[in-house]
């Protein structure tokens, strides 16, 4: 027990000893702490201290620094300023050199505006005054023109012994006349004016009328019926997709019309040249059976062979009829060329033979070269031929092609007067016009009714007839053109243009023709005595 209690005691003396020993060592400790945080903060205090007196060093040094550029900026700013103002100045100084020269320009205009104005016062008086003078002694004149009118007035009276009413009816007949006068006048420059736009209208109403109307002379003209052996040969004809029949309307340029007509096939074009080569060869094709491509082609080259020798052989034929002798070879093409075309269904190339013909017998009568008649009524409306291919009438393109082979001025000429385009200055061309209008009016040759016709004839005589002043009336070329003779007494020349009218538009009212009529007014005034 004693051991463990010296034991016991031992440790524990120790440890109180261990506990003072530690207890000494940590207030040792604790000062040497704050010993040391005591230096370290004089330390931080003096390294503060020296961080702000830097900092304020340089705070001083910039504030310099920024006095002395603030300074700078203000020394600029205020020579910019100066210069600004001294610029300013001088503009201001400018304009008002500019204002004040131009105030000087304003009163040197003013002042000579006032000075023009002061002579024009002055002259304005002067006119006013001798305006004046000139009132009084117009106002004299008056009063003795006056005298003098009624002096005449009187005079006047007693020498014509009419009196003021049947003077008035006289200066009122005076007027109408004049009136009559002018309203000719009108007529005549609205005729002119109707005249300028006509053609133009009329191609639009022709147009129209075809649009809307295929009349059966369209087609009697226009078409061509190619019989068939039976309905199974449109099929061979159309071929396989339509190739057979657009090879020959393209070859032919022609349209070939298969409709529901019966063992027919129908040809249309204006073109009777191509609608004969496209009927040949399509009854060539018919007869050979073979019908392709190929095979077409060959046919319509052998039909427009055949066509151009049927076309040389024609002209030909109209050359040895008329015994007209020395014609090119290229006129003769174009008057076979006349075999294929149509005027109001008469055949072009016999109405050209016939008017040769006739050409030739009133020449031979009236003692004229019946030989140039004939050339010329046989080429008369050689134009025609072309007048499709070419732009113009048949009369320029005529006149043209006879020029180009060299043909006679008289022969030319001839043509160039048949329709009246031109005035007549040769015997031949009176002939050729004559004889065309023979051959163009006989009954039958066109395609009219004879009994309509002389009832149109007789109708526009009576027409005519029933106007006063008239004496005589002849409807001529076969009804296009009515000669009205008129009484010299009745009616006077501008009546004449205002009667004209009246019967035209009367005309035009009450009668259906075809083309157009001419009403010629024809006055003459003859004397006559007998010497005894």
């Amino acid at each position: 027990m004693e051991a463990w209690l010296i034991i016991l005691l031992c440790l524990l003396s120790f440890g109180v000893g261990a506990a003072v020993f530690g207890f000494v060592l940590y207030k040792a400790g604790e000062k040497h702490r704050m010993k040391f945080a005591e230096a370290h903060i004089e330390s931080a205090e003096k390294e503060a201290l020296r961080i702000i007196n830097e900092a304020n060093e340089k705070a001083q040094t910039k504030k310099k620094t920024a006095l002395v550029e603030a300074k700078d900026e203000i020394y600029k700013m205020r020579g910019e300023a100066e210069k600004d103002i001294s610029r300013q100045k001088q503009e201001t100084e400018r304009d008002m050199k500019e204002r004040r020269s131009e105030l000087s320009r304003n009163e040197r205009r003013l002042q000579q505006k006032e000075e023009s104005l002061e002579k024009k016062n002055d002259k304005i008086e002067k006119l006013e005054e001798s305006l004046v003078l000139k009132n009084k002694q117009a106002e004299e004149k008056l009063e003795e023109a006056d005298l003098i009118k009624r002096s005449q007035h009187e005079m006047l009276t007693k020498i014509s012994g009419f009196s003021t009413e049947q003077a008035k009816e006289h200066l009122l007949s005076l007027l109408d006349d004049q009136l009559d006068h002018e309203k000719a006048v009108r007529i005549l420059a609205h005729e002119q004016k109707i005249k300028d736009e006509c053609d133009a209208k009329a191609r639009g109403y022709i147009s129209l009328a075809i649009s809307r109307l295929a009349s059966e002379t369209v087609s009697e003209l226009a078409v061509s019926v190619v019989p068939l052996p039976s309905d199974e040969m449109k099929g061979r004809i159309i071929g396989r997709e339509g190739r057979n029949i657009r090879t020959l309307e393209q070859l032919t340029g022609v349209d070939l019309i298969i409709d529901d007509t019966p063992e027919a096939i129908t040809l249309s074009s204006h073109d009777r040249v191509r609608r004969e080569i496209a009927r040949i060869s399509l009854e060539r094709l018919i007869q050979d059976g073979r019908i392709h491509p190929t095979r077409i082609e060959e046919m319509v080259e052998k039909a427009k062979q055949e066509i151009e020798l049927k076309i040389k052989q024609e002209g030909e034929r109209a050359i040895l009829d008329t015994n007209v002798g020395g014609v090119n070879s290229e006129i003769i093409k174009l008057l076979g060329r006349l075999y294929y075309r149509t005027s109001y269904s008469q055949n072009v190339l016999a109405h050209s033979i016939e008017v040769a013909h006739l050409s030739g017998i009133l020449a031979a009568e009236l003692g004229v070269d019946s030989n140039l008649a004939r050339r010329a009524g046989l080429l008369h409306d050689i134009g025609k031929a072309l007048s499709h291919e070419i732009d113009g009438s048949h009369v320029h393109i005529g006149i043209e092609v006879c020029k180009k082979y060299k043909e006679n001025p008289e022969v030319i000429h001839a043509i160039e007067a048949h329709h009246g385009d031109v005035e007549v200055k040769t015997v031949v061309a009176a002939i050729v016009q004559a004889a065309d209008a023979i051959s163009a009016a006989r009954p039958g040759a066109r395609s009219e009714n004879y009994e309509n016709y002389i009832k149109r004839l007789q109708k526009l005589e009576e027409i005519c007839a029933e106007y006063n002043g008239v004496d005589k009336t002849y409807a001529i070329q076969a009804g296009r053109e009515i000669r009205i003779l008129i009484k010299p007494d009745s009616v006077n020349d501008d009546g004449m243009v205002i009667l004209a009218r009246e019967i035209a538009q009367r005309i035009e009212g009450e009668m259906e023709y075809p083309g157009q009529i001419k009403v010629h007014l024809i006055r003459e005034s003859r004397a006559i005595d007998f010497a005894k």
